[in-house]
Formats: structure tokens, sequence, C-alpha cells
């Protein structure tokens, strides 16, 4: 191995938070990473990391060796790119994290025709609605669904996410369709339980906003689930369209108070903010986005 490999394996740790966790995000055994950076300090001739049964922690001499060899590496990786800056010879492996729904909804084709074009391409795919540490466990991108807190993370918009309310066509047969917020004090919610608040924003036509708090009958972290539960007239949902459109265009759910506008939401594309984002990212970022824009086409129900 060298220098520049044992300064990626030094920022694999640091960033990782242990040498365990990085030897598990390099699928190496743990023992070959204490070895290297064992052989590290031994050449620079200071101790980089102060290692406990228990804890570890950066030196001050580690401290600033990280955020010089970071800089370094990415100063190696811009060069490289610059100098060989063609889509076509993109390889590696891209490691990406996206909510379950949207993963297997819309990112099949996306990856199929991304893995067409670079065929040296590799993929390591998370499909899940669990928070993701992208440092911790070693991913490069994430696509999320949220309001983005984290400084530590870039962020680009990858596409708008519109949300309707609405129910099965049986089920507003049974108990009424609502008109009014009042309307739906007696009515029943299929709620998607992740969420911070048990209440919907609806938004006037003079942009005034109104709150309802959910009476829900089913509560579930899955949105497909709750979908299908709509459809079979379990209750009212409000679900984001890219899950729904299929089931709206068919006449399967019915929009309901369309006079009111729902919060409209965007998928970004997430990545370390000091970390330097690969030709093999960028180039995906840029794919999905003008693939799937401002007005994504499951918005065409």
């Amino acid at each position: 191995m060298g220098q520049l490999e044992d300064m990626a394996m030094f920022v694999r740790i640091v960033e990782a938070g242990s040498i365990t966790k990085a030897a598990e995000q390099l699928n190496i055994a743990k023992s070959a990473v204490s070895r290297r950076l064992k052989d590290l300090e031994a050449r620079l001739g200071t101790q980089l990391i102060s290692r406990t049964t228990r804890h570890s922690h950066l030196t001050q001499a580690g401290e600033q060796y990280y955020q010089q060899v970071n800089s370094i590496l990415n100063a190696v990786d811009a060069l490289n790119e610059t100098t060989n800056d063609t889509p076509t010879r993109i390889g590696g492996t891209l490691k990406m994290t996206a909510p379950l729904s949207f993963g297997l909804m819309h990112l099949t084709d996306v990856i199929d025709e991304y893995a067409n074009q670079h065929p040296n391409l590799k993929f390591e795919l998370d499909f899940s609605d669990r928070h993701v540490d992208l440092i911790e466990e070693g991913y490069e991108l994430a696509i999320r669904i949220r309001e983005l807190r984290d400084s530590s993370y870039q962020a680009k918009p990858l596409a708008r996410i519109r949300c309707v309310i609405c129910a099965s066509p049986d089920y507003l047969k049974k108990m009424g369709t609502p008109d009014t917020l009042e309307d739906l004090e007696e009515h029943e919610f299929l709620q998607y339980s992740l969420g911070q608040t048990n209440n919907i924003e609806l938004i006037d036509a003079q942009g005034k906003k109104h709150y309802h708090a959910m009476n829900a009958k089913i509560k579930a972290t899955n949105g497909e689930f709750l979908t299908d539960l709509a459809v079979k007239g379990h209750g009212i949902t409000v679900i984001p369209t890219f899950i729904a459109y299929k089931k709206l265009a068919r006449g399967e759910l019915v929009p309901i108070l369309q006079q009111y506008q729902l919060p409209i939401l965007n998928a970004y594309a997430v990545y370390p903010k000091n970390r330097f984002l690969s030709q093999r990212c960028r180039y995906l970022i840029d794919f999905i986005a003008e693939r799937f824009g401002d007005h994504p086409y499951w918005d065409d129900f």
C-alpha cells in the first residue's frame, strides 16, 4: 500500500469513528486496519489517535493531519477527474441510500439506465426509511425527502414532492365527501407515523394556513401500505403523489378538499459537506434531477 492509500485509510477511521467500523466499511480485517494505522504513526513519528479499551480520539497532531490529508485527497481526486473527465470511464462503487417507497417505485429505471451507461460502475443501495449516518456508515450519497437541518451535509434539490389528501370512492360514498375542514371531524385517517405532528397543514386560496388534527384509525411507517388500505376503504390518507399516483390515475383513490394546497416538499441529494463528491455521484445527481425535475411524471395523474 502506498502513502495515499494509508492517508485514505486514516480518513476512513476518523470519519467512521473507530477502527472496527472502518474495517466493516472496507470489508477487511480489523487487525489489518489497526496494523496500517500503527505503521503510519511509526512513519510519521507521532501518535494520531489515542486509543484505550473503550474509547479513541484524535490527538492534536492527528487533528492537524486529518485536515491536511483531507485537502490532499480531495485535490488528488479533483485532479484525476479533471484529467479523465469522460463519463463512460466512471467506475468504483457508488454506495447510496434512499427512502424505501421512493427507491423501489422510482429508482429502478434510473439505476438501470445509469448502470447501462457506466458498465464499470458497481452499486451498494440501501432502500429504507431509517435515518442513515452517511459518514459513520460510509455512504457517499443519500436521497432524502424532509427538511434538512444538519449543517454537516450539502444538499441539491432533485424533485418537487407534492402530497394529496384522498380516499377511495367506496369510502366517500359510505361516509360522505368532506367539503370543509369541519367535515373532517367525522372521518378517520390513515396516518404516516414517522411524521412529527398529528396535524394536517392546509393552505387556502389566500395563502392562510389551517391545521386539522387527524383522528388516526391506523398509523404505519410505510406509505404504500397506507395507500393500499385507503383503496380498501379504511379512511382518508395524506400521501405523496409519488406513492399514490397510479391509484389516483385509475380512480381507485379520489383527491378531496382540492380548494386547499398541501405544503410542497423536496427530494434532495445529500452528501457530506467536507468530502469531495466523486464523479460517479455528481453525474448521478444531475441524471436524477434532469429525469424528475420540478414537475415529475408522477404528478400527471
